[in-house]
């Protein structure tokens, strides 16, 4: 796309949305592109919150999670509070056997979570997860309380 093209123009003084593309090449499953764009936008705004976040994104598209960790937690240094990264981490910990961990930053998350249509989906998601595993596994196969005598 537009590294390619610029790498071989010489005489290019468009200026590249490496960002953009990295979206857009992860849009279509070109993961490894994706990674290089965002790598490069990064190099341009060195610890970008967003850009951090969609490197961290597609290194768990290709299975290297523990990367995709560190992306997260390296917006974390920079911001405790963004909550795109307290919900990826969540659940690469959930996926680990770090349960602990996942709860904690799903709790993060749901403190300040994300506006917007798109951003409800993934609320639910932490929520119900959240749900699953703060609830009791004994809760569901105790007895219910008997009734009072009326």
């Amino acid at each position: 796309m537009a590294f390619w093209k610029k790498l071989f123009r010489e005489d290019s003084d468009e200026r590249v949305d490496y960002y953009r593309e990295g979206l857009e090449l992860l849009q279509v499953g070109k993961f490894h592109e994706a990674l290089t764009s965002f790598r490069l936008a990064l190099r341009e705004a060195p610890a970008d919150e967003a850009v951090l976040q969609q490197i961290a994104i597609t290194y768990t598209r290709i299975g290297m999670t523990e990367d995709a960790a560190k992306a997260y937690r390296t917006v974390l240094s920079h911001n405790a509070d963004a909550s795109g990264a307290h919900y990826g981490l969540a659940f690469l910990m959930l996926h680990s056997g770090q349960r602990g961990e996942a709860i904690e930053h799903l709790r993060a998350f749901l403190v300040a979570p994300p506006a917007g249509p798109e951003a409800q989906r993934h609320i639910d998601h932490a929520r119900q997860t959240l749900r699953e595993l703060t609830t009791p596994d004994d809760a569901a196969a105790a007895p219910a309380e008997p009734a009072g005598e009326g």
